[in-house]
């Protein structure tokens, strides 16, 4: 019998290139994926091997759990995401990064950003592509663990904006979670997890087109795949009652190298070793030599019969 194919059509590739996004599209059920995240949630509270040594209230705690949470490690695997993603960065694919982002209520929006290097928090580029490609970045596969309404502060996208960079991520930003709660930025109260990404700006007179945002509502369970180079935000949590939960999981080319000429990430004030760190093949068999790879899980999980060749 063969294997179900779950690449994107020639339609939707053409209507992905032509506005940055696709989706969403169903990966769980509402209750199987409320199922999964009540078997995850305890285990996120257990950092025996969680891949960073960082103060729980540091945002970077909730980076890269699939490498040591068998559930997480499954998911950045799932066909229905990997074979879509392959068939936009070819057949050598890897995850280098997974985040679970939650909005509680009360939450300020997340500031209008993009990502080429990912290098904003402090100027060094985290991602590098081979030069003379026409685009850097990483596709993200946000997958809501809750639904996200406006309400509870689903994301915002503004189609078509991944071909230009408005932001200079070699500038890097002041982390300072105090002074940068949220401010009103386009009607909105929004942030960025400390930093405020208007410092990143290459034109300060310049402002996003709030009237071109479409808001991305989901499902418990759906994903929706972008480029990090898209405009996107998020709105503010208004509920009294509503969390709002999701999980992006990050992913490249082989060919792209993953924390270049360092053994540390450098985020929110602080600085982590890599010494856990490894990306994730889940296509192909390519990745660059310079990068770190793992095909087993800190937890001891064999990945090796999950990749998709």
């Amino acid at each position: 019998m063969s294997q179900e194919n779950f690449s994107l059509t020639d339609e939707e590739k053409k209507k992905f290139d032509e506005d940055g996004y696709i989706g969403p599209f169903t990966l769980y059920q509402p209750d199987e994926v409320a199922e999964m995240y009540g078997k995850v949630r305890p285990q996120l509270f257990d950092r025996t091997h969680a891949p960073y040594d960082a103060p729980p209230e540091v945002a970077i705690t909730n980076y890269d759990r699939h490498l040591d949470i068998d559930a997480l490690t499954r998911h950045v695997f799932r066909k229905e995401i990997v074979h879509r993603v392959r068939s936009i960065l070819g057949p050598d694919v890897i995850c280098w990064r997974t985040e679970f982002i939650p909005k509680y209520p009360g939450d300020a929006g997340t500031d209008w950003h993009q990502a080429d290097t990912f290098g904003h928090g402090s100027g060094k580029p985290q991602l590098l592509w081979p030069e003379n490609e026409e685009f850097g970045g990483a596709i993200n596969v946000w997958t809501g663990i809750t639904d996200a309404t406006e309400a509870n502060g689903c994301m915002q996208f503004i189609p078509g904006s991944h071909r230009t960079m408005n932001y200079d991520e070699s500038l890097g930003m002041d982390y300072d979670p105090a002074a940068y709660k949220g401010r009103i930025k386009g009607g909105h109260l929004r942030g960025f997890l400390g930093y405020d990404y208007t410092d990143l700006q290459k034109d300060k007179n310049w402002s996003p087109d709030e009237k071109a945002a479409v808001p991305i509502t989901m499902k418990a369970g759906q994903f929706v795949i972008f480029r990090s180079m898209l405009m996107h935000a998020s709105l503010p949590n208004t509920t009294q009652d509503k969390m709002r939960l999701g999980l992006v999981a990050r992913y490249v080319p082989g060919r792209v190298r993953v924390y270049p000429d360092t053994d540390f990430v450098k985020e929110f004030g602080g600085e982590y070793s890599l010494d856990k760190f490894g990306v994730v093949q889940v296509a192909g068999t390519y990745t660059h030599e310079t990068n770190r790879v793992t095909s087993r899980s800190l937890s001891g999980m064999d990945m090796a019969p999950l990749v998709s060749l």
